[in-house]
């Protein structure tokens, strides 16, 4: 092959950005199946799969394609007589968001307990968009095996122009009076820290309203050559700061690890800087919730460790006898202490929590009515449908048509 050593350097390349390459018999490539993204393995047997390729492939021209499950996939096939196709992928083209894996979950017939792991399973493909580096690389292969400029080749936008911020440095100053000015800068960005630092501890909503607009006004020095890396780097510390307040406020780290991880995603994704504001004002906000929804500072151990144990996973058979086993605990004495410390009995929270959840998929997923009974650890849709109206005053249809 005249070009082994262009493919060489493009597959170490893309390996070390977690994306495969493959070069596969034109007949193997035909081959391919459209398997579930939690299957081990292709079975190329089972005639009720769909193939995953089906375009007839010409010379010299690029394949792009997203199949059922959101994966994106590049192809060609490579120029010789072998007759061999080149396979990138698969990769996303954005984030899935949690609402969107729920409903693919559905789809693929998963129990919600496997909604975990399909989630690992996307947050562990790369995210590449149109103007990655990556393509640009591939285009740039193509041309040179192809002989000849077989497609267009996207040029990377420039970042836009933005007025003086929050994100601009000061400009450099040699008197004194200037260093003073720029101390006072210094010494309001750290009170304001420390009192939104307050703030997300105490899960002060109200309190949070009034700190938002310093974020477009407050003058941070640029720590990069970059202005959005600098961005980018100020709303990492950001996200650091809320995450130990609202560990200070009572909150488990496992709601911690979730939504430090989503924002850390959001970070990373950030391409403008006028999104920057909103961004450091939506983790704010995020945080100040969880504290709210979650903090159990005020309790003791053993109901700290219940209330994680239902929150956790609402599928999952949550009574008084295991919840107290779970921990070693006699039935009796942890109904006494938790109906004493929340003022309802452990079932009373197990079933406030889980029609909170019901109400909250119904209004934002299309997932079906039975799969949404699942996600609450309710196997009998009757039985569901008649403790949510209970709750609600609403049967679960009425509910999700009233939220649209």
């Amino acid at each position: 092959m005249p070009y082994s050593g262009e493919l060489e350097l493009l597959r170490a390349t893309f390996k070390k950005s977690n994306v495969n390459v493959l070069c596969l018999k034109k007949a193997d490539f035909y081959a391919l199946k459209e398997t579930n993204p939690l299957d081990t393995g292709t079975n190329f047997e089972d005639d009720k799969t769909p193939f995953l390729f089906t375009q007839k492939l010409a010379p010299y021209t690029l394949y792009k394609q997203v199949d059922a499950y959101r994966r994106a996939w590049i192809y060609f096939l490579l120029p010789g007589s072998e007759q061999k196709v080149f396979l990138f992928g698969p990769y996303l083209t954005t984030q899935l968001l949690e609402f969107e894996l729920l409903e693919m979950a559905e789809e693929m017939g998963l129990p919600p307990q496997m909604q975990s792991t399909l989630h690992e399973y996307y947050a562990s493909m790369p995210v590449l968009k149109n103007a990655s580096s990556l393509f640009v690389m591939l285009e740039t292969f193509c041309e040179r095996i192809f002989k000849r400029p077989s497609f267009s080749v996207v040029d990377l936008e420039s970042e836009p122009r933005t007025p003086v911020s929050w994100l601009t440095a000061a400009p450099n100053a040699a008197t004194f009076d200037d260093h003073l000015a720029k101390m006072k800068v210094l010494e309001r960005r750290y009170e304001f820290e420390n009192t939104m630092i307050r703030s997300v501890m105490l899960g002060r909503q109200l309190t949070d309203r009034g700190l938002l607009p310093d974020f477009s006004t407050l003058h941070f020095e640029a720590r990069s050559s970059s202005p959005i890396r600098s961005a980018k780097n100020y709303c990492i510390i950001l996200n650091t700061l809320l995450r130990k307040a609202a560990e200070a406020g009572g909150v488990h780290p496992v709601y911690l690890d979730r939504i430090s991880s989503d924002f850390a995603k959001k970070i990373e994704a950030l391409s403008v800087l006028s999104v920057c504001p909103m961004l450091m004002n939506e983790m704010l906000s995020s945080y100040c919730r969880l504290v709210q929804k979650h903090s159990i500072k005020n309790y003791s151990h053993p109901v700290q460790k219940a209330i994680m144990l239902i929150d956790y996973d609402l599928s999952a058979p949550l009574t008084l006898s295991t919840i107290a086993t779970a921990q070693g605990l006699s039935e009796g004495y942890l109904a006494k202490i938790f109906k004493k410390e929340t003022g309802k009995t452990v079932c009373e929270y197990v079933r406030d929590k889980r029609m909170k959840h019901a109400s909250h998929l119904l209004a934002t997923t299309k997932l079906q009515i039975q799969t949404i009974a699942l996600h609450c650890g309710i196997l009998d849709l009757q039985y569901f449908s008649k403790l949510f109206k209970r709750h609600t005053g609403k049967t679960p249809k009425e509910y999700r048509l009233s939220r649209r």
